[in-house]
This record gives C-alpha cells, sequence and structure tokens, in this order.
C-alpha cells in the first residue's frame, strides 16, 4: 500500500506559476510510475502527466506541454509538479497517484492503484 499527500495548492493570477508536491510513503519499492490528474469544477477528473520511475519518462497532456513540468526526488519519494503560465482553464483540484504494475505501451493509461485527496488549484485572471 502506498500512501500519497499532496501540496502546495493554492490562488495564483493568471501568467503566474506553482509547484505541486505529491509525498510517497508506505510500499514505495513497488510503485513503477507517477502521475498527475486534475479534476476541473462541474468536469470529470482529467489525466495531466506522469513520469515513469525506470527511465524518467515523462508523458503530458497537451494543454500542458511546454508549461508544466513533472519531475521527482528519488531520493525523498516527492513528485513534483511546476506549473508555469497557468491559465484560469487550469484551475481544478490536482490528484497524485501511484502505478504498482509494469506496463509497456501507453503506460501512462494504465491503471493506477494509489491516490491522494488532492490539491486545490485556483488561477484568477
Amino acid at each position: 500500500q502506498v500512501q500519497l499527500v499532496e501540496s502546495g495548492g493554492g490562488l495564483v493570477q493568471a501568467g503566474g506559476s506553482l509547484r505541486l508536491s505529491c509525498a510517497a510513503s508506505g510500499r514505495t519499492v513497488g510503485i513503477y510510475a507517477m502521475g498527475w490528474f486534475r479534476q476541473p469544477p462541474g468536469r470529470e477528473r482529467e489525466f495531466v502527466t506522469a513520469m515513469r520511475w525506470t527511465d524518467d519518462s515523462a508523458y503530458y497532456v497537451d494543454s500542458v506541454k511546454g508549461r508544466f513540468t513533472i519531475f521527482r526526488d528519488n531520493t525523498k519519494n516527492i513528485v513534483y509538479l511546476q506549473m508555469n503560465n497557468l491559465k484560469p482553464e487550469d484551475t481544478a483540484r490536482y490528484y497524485c497517484a501511484a502505478q504498482g504494475g509494469r506496463y509497456g505501451g501507453d503506460w501512462w493509461a494504465a491503471p493506477y492503484d494509489s491516490w491522494g485527496r488532492g490539491t486545490q488549484v485556483t488561477v484568477y485572471s
């Protein structure tokens, strides 16, 4: 079992930046990849980005490419999401998730086994 705790959300003006953190604890040795998802108000949760821990390869949804960066501190089992040039449409509750399986192909789309409770990001214009 992996426990995930997000932090770093807040209120920011459009064009600004935020860095989210996700601290993993428990059976972290079994983590294959970690990702960030978000749920905008009144909408379903959507994938944002993920990083595979075997080779640090990352995948991003098109809407955040060039603005968001996922990276990790593997010594502390923390995954970060650096968000630059934020837009009002980035407003959402952001969730961290971990995969415990081993996947090839579109690994970022495979099921995630553990989830955090989320952190709110609100971008105003």
